[in-house]
């Protein structure tokens, strides 16, 4: 089964798949490790990481591609991941799709903000008119190669004209084929009720540090009847707040005493990265090219 097939049948389970937030490819190992099923890698998380700076549309389609590409290569678990606008109109959309493929994730969303959208609980969206917006969504589906990668069309106009303008153009989302159809900025259980029974499709909520923290249980949202979770930002809070404790305890001591309870031990990091079976990997390469060395000289 692939990648993008199982992300499809989590998805259309009726248990609820949680998707943590990576923000690089060692964040993303940790998920995999820790059990989960799938992960989400947002635009949030990878501007933080990436340039240290807020979510402000600042990146571009190649910065994503790559960035993408690597926490793909480093798990054998699903990634669906975010595609902003689009980064322009219909042709660069199809550009986005493929390069997006090629890097491996297995589901992306696409949101109705205008170019350079920014996160949706930062001040200042607009949104674009629904024609261009279904649109660039008839072009990314029609640009992808393999039917299995799932494709998820987002609107950020509740927080402009409210939920109910939200619930219209994720109707109107799923009528034009996306697989999915998601309204942002929908923060309490009894709207993501509204939202499931009246948009087709399976619903994935968000559960953003941006928008402060939620407090909605598994339980609860499971049987609220929501497909998924995504907790796109945790781990980047969680890095930055740890790594920032063991660099005033540096500070402080001028000493790694007490810097270290921040930090993983070096046989449970090498064991996260796989050091063991790298180094047995490099030896049986050797052995073998030695082999053949030895066989050739023998004759």
């Amino acid at each position: 089964m692939t990648l993008r097939k199982k992300l499809r049948d989590l998805i259309a389970s009726p248990r609820l798949t949680v998707l943590p937030g990576a923000y690089d490819a060692l964040s993303a190992r940790i998920i995999e490790r820790e059990g989960f099923d799938a992960i989400l890698a947002g635009g949030y998380a990878a501007n933080g990481a990436m340039l240290a700076q807020a979510d402000m549309g600042q990146s571009n389609m190649r910065d994503y591609t790559d960035h993408y590409a690597r926490i793909c290569a480093a798990v054998e678990i699903p990634v669906f991941v975010d595609a902003d606008t689009g980064f322009g109109g219909p042709h660069n959309v199809r550009q986005m799709v493929r390069a997006f493929e090629a890097a491996g994730v297995a589901g992306l969303f696409i949101t109705d903000q205008t170019f350079p959208n920014r996160c949706n609980y930062l001040p200042g969206k607009q949104v674009v008119p629904l024609p261009e917006m279904i649109a660039k969504l008839t072009a990314a589906l029609d640009a992808r190669r393999d039917r299995d990668l799932i494709i998820c069309a987002r609107t950020d106009v509740a927080s402009i004209e409210g939920l109910d303008a939200a619930i219209e153009r994720c109707n109107l989302f799923m009528q034009a084929g996306a697989d999915m159809a998601k309204p942002q900025g929908v923060p309490c259980i009894e709207d993501m009720r509204r939202v499931v029974r009246e948009v087709p499709g399976p619903y994935m909520a968000t559960l953003s540090h941006a928008a402060g923290r939620e407090h909605l249980s598994h339980a609860e949202l499971e049987a609220a009847g929501v497909a998924a979770a995504s907790y796109p930002s945790l781990t980047l809070f969680a890095a930055a707040q740890a790594v920032t404790r063991a660099m005033r305890e540096l500070k402080h001591d001028g000493s790694l005493a007490r810097a270290n309870a921040h930090a993983m031990a070096l046989e449970e990091y090498y064991e996260l990265v796989g050091l063991q079976e790298q180094v047995a990997r490099e030896e049986a390469y050797d052995r073998a090219a030695a082999a053949i060395v030895a066989k050739r000289a023998a004759e």
